[in-house]
């Protein structure tokens, strides 16, 4: 019983180094004893203690207390290793005067101590240096917002502001006087009316999809540098991370450019085939081929943009070129691209009830006050004049300012995470936080 010491009652067991039944060390036989004591064979029946039992006082509870003098120990506990009976009366308690039972020598809930699994991992800054789960990541996001307000609040403030603007005055000065969609509303308006009138609405969302996506990439770089020192609890001033992302920023231009050329150019190649289809004549074959190569290219879109959405932290942290960002976020979503999807959506749609729980009430007060009113908002027929935008833009500039941190920071902690999965990045972090040993803690989902 040298592999398990302290788990045997004294003498229930043989000692090492002898066979079982002897008590003691072998001495010389006695012809007269040896006469008068029965064959081994021979004995009554029934359990055997050994004559020699080690003495009371050297055994003792697990609390170090002694067992009273004469008394055999307590057999084992049974099952959940609960607390043992008291050991007669005058010992409350139980015995040794424990108050609880105990188990077996260094497992869980034993002499040694519980098991309470691996140490914690580390947490310098906004998240623990192990895989993140879902909800860490949001935290996140959050954390680093809450933690380093000052920073944050400002690039985004900074960023929702000059957007806006740019917003409004291309709404004001020249979109809302070329571009009209009364056609819409129409129900006698003519094919072509319509057509022209769709036009005139996309030209109109995608100018302003485009200004808010320059604005967006700024804001990204500039808090993609924010969050990552905000992982390893460091302090980073607007100046700072200016400074740290300010070589990057063509570069990210050019592969925000790359993407949004990428997935509109296969978004706009699957309806390609129906159009010209459509165009040669067969109207209605032509359409529904159109249709279904429309939702083709989008889901084959939708999958390159997720596939790539992590270059952008790729190419500001790392350094790297646009076509090696695009490759390091190919190579980080492999086999982790519903994962990757899934926690941006929901960071997506998390920004957007927020951004319309901000704009929507700013929207409906500038109906109000351009004299407009509700109506007009709900069936499309308000005009855009200068009061309607100035007033719904300063919605959109506290929503802006509010989501712009969630979806950079989930991006840039997405990354981070991926490459603790894959590249054991959380020793770099560890080292560079200035510890020198963690824990590995329990991966998240």
């Amino acid at each position: 019983m040298k592999d398990t010491p302290g788990w045997a009652s004294p003498g229930s067991a043989p000692s090492d180094g002898q066979e079982p039944g002897a008590s003691g060390p072998a001495e010389p036989a006695d012809s007269a004893d040896s006469a008068q004591q029965p064959p081994a064979d021979q004995q009554a029946p029934g359990p055997k203690w050994s004559k020699e039992q080690p003495p009371a006082g050297q055994w003792s509870a697990p609390t170090g207390t002694q067992a009273p003098p004469g008394q055999a120990p307590p057999p084992p506990a049974g099952p959940g290793w609960g607390a043992r009976p008291p050991a007669g009366p005058g010992a409350p308690g139980g015995w040794g005067g424990a108050p609880q039972g105990y188990g077996p020598p260094g497992g869980y809930g034993g002499w040694g101590g519980g098991w309470n699994g691996p140490p914690p991992a580390a947490k310098p800054g906004v998240i623990p240096l192990r895989p993140l789960g879902v909800g860490e990541i949001l935290d996140g996001a959050v954390s680093t917002m809450r933690t380093h307000w000052r920073t944050v609040l400002g690039i985004s403030l900074t960023v929702a502001v000059v957007t806006e603007i740019l917003v409004i005055l291309v709404q004001g000065f020249l979109l809302d006087e070329r571009v009209s969609t009364d056609a819409l509303n129409d129900p006698s308006a003519t094919l072509d009316e319509l057509t022209r009138a769709m036009g005139n609405s996309l030209l109109n969302s995608g100018v302003i999809f485009l200004i808010s996506a320059i604005g967006t990439v700024i804001a990204t770089a500039l808090l993609t540098t924010v969050t990552s020192r905000a992982v390893l609890g460091k302090p980073v001033s607007t100046g700072e991370a200016w400074r740290d992302a300010r070589p990057q920023v063509p570069r990210l231009f050019g592969l925000l450019f790359l993407l949004l050329l990428m997935t509109l150019g296969v978004a706009l190649a699957g309806a390609v085939p129906g159009i010209v289809l459509a165009a040669s004549g067969a109207g209605g074959a032509g359409f529904a081929l159109a249709l279904l190569g429309a939702i083709g290219g989008f889901v084959v879109a939708l999958w390159l943009w997720f596939r790539f959405s992590l270059a952008s932290p790729a190419l500001m942290l790392e350094k790297q070129g646009i076509k090696k960002a695009l490759s390091r976020s190919a190579k980080l979503v492999k086999g982790a691209w519903w994962r990757v999807f899934g926690i941006q959506l929901l960071a997506m749609i998390i920004a957007n009830v927020v951004a319309a729980i901000v704009v929507i009430p700013f929207t409906f007060l500038a109906g109000a006050v351009s004299g407009q009113g509700a109506a007009g908002i709900l069936d499309g027929t308000t005009e855009f004049g200068w009061t309607f935008l100035i007033v719904s833009g300063v919605g959109s500039v506290i929503g802006s300012t509010i989501t712009l941190p969630i979806t950079a920071g989930v991006t840039v902690l997405l990354y981070i995470d991926q490459r603790i999965r894959r590249e054991a990045l959380d020793l770099e972090l560890a080292r560079a936080a200035g510890i020198q040993s963690t824990g590995t803690g329990t991966p998240g989902s």
